[in-house]
């Protein structure tokens, strides 16, 4: 006879421990086997995380190649259009070089302590050709600050210039002339744009031309030119021999001789504009190829590996069944 507790229950230790025993491992069975679940859960994630990766790197290369095709149809436009600016080049640089012969017969000097300034800078309308533009808006900003205590004016042929210092130095812009360097500039450009520095009525003291100059295909200088204002070369006294010169004939000789250093500036600007962006191009062009073949390399490397784990994955859950 076995004692009975007051439940009516009968209670043997040694079938206590069996049945204790037996609860512990249903409970481990039952750990392993969650356990087994959530280790077969893993490498699902880890293949969804790979295809994500693997399309993320495949719309990259897409977007790549795009821009690959664009910088390259760019450059061969640009070649196009820097071929002919070097055509039309070397006759246009007589005019500048006859302008400055007769200004330094002339012999005029400027006197940078008076307080009247004009600048007329030659950039361009369009980007993408490297530091050109950058470099006279930083000129700008520099003589501004130089020469805080003197009365500047700034007439800009190309949109850049205005695009970048409109903001903060509007006071400074007498004339900006747009559109310019979508088309080869012609003599009648040039003339234009005296005829309106002439006429504009400020009589400035200090006068300079900044434009590039064409050097080579992956070479330009940012040069100065001297501007000489109407009342400066009337009272030059070289002029003083020629009796006949009245104040007409020199404001007309003054007139053509701004339109013809204007022109000759104008083709040294464009022809390193196109050049510059031909070189910038190319440069991007080879940036580009450089790019796409890394990221096929990743694609190709992440692809291989997500196979990889699939075959792991297939070959473990054979091995578990």
């Amino acid at each position: 006879m076995h004692p009975c507790c007051g439940d009516g229950l009968f209670h043997v230790p040694e079938i206590e421990a069996l049945l204790a025993h037996a609860s512990w491992v249903r409970d481990e069975h039952r750990s392993a086997a969650m356990l087994s679940r959530t280790a077969l859960f893993v490498p699902t994630c880890t293949q969804v995380r790979g295809m994500a990766t693997l399309k993320e790197i495949r719309n990259r290369l897409k977007s790549v190649k795009n821009v690959q095709k664009i910088t390259q149809s760019m450059k061969m436009v640009s070649a196009a259009k820097y071929a002919r600016a070097e055509r039309e080049l070397k006759p246009s640089r007589p005019y500048g070089t006859g302008a400055a012969a007769f200004y330094d017969k002339v012999d005029i000097e400027q006197d940078r302590e008076k307080p009247r300034h004009l600048l007329v800078t030659i950039g361009s309308d369009r980007g993408l050709c490297g530091a050109m533009n950058s470099n006279i808006n930083k000129l700008l900003k520099n003589y501004v600050k130089d020469n805080a205590d003197k009365e500047i004016k700034f007439v800009t042929l190309g949109d850049k210039a205005r695009q970048a210092l409109y903001k903060t130095h509007s006071e400074y812009f007498m004339m900006t002339y747009s559109n310019f360097g979508r088309q080869p500039a012609t003599f009648s450009d040039a003339a234009e744009v005296a005829e309106a520095v002439i006429n504009s009525g400020y009589e400035f003291d200090v006068g300079e031309i900044y434009f590039n100059e064409f050097k080579s295909v992956v070479s330009y200088n940012l040069r100065p030119l001297p501007l000489h204002s109407l009342e400066s070369v009337s009272e030059a006294d070289s002029l003083a021999v020629y009796d006949s010169l009245d104040a007409e004939v020199i404001r007309s000789y003054q007139e053509y001789q701004l339109a013809s250093v204007l022109y000759a500036c104008m083709k040294e600007t464009n022809c390193s504009e196109h050049s510059a962006r031909m070189t910038a191009m190319d440069s991007a062009t080879k940036n580009a190829g450089e790019m796409i073949d890394k990221l096929t390399l990743t694609f190709n490397r992440t692809r291989q590996a997500v196979i990889t784990r699939e075959l792991i994955e297939i070959i473990s859950g054979a091995a578990a069944l």
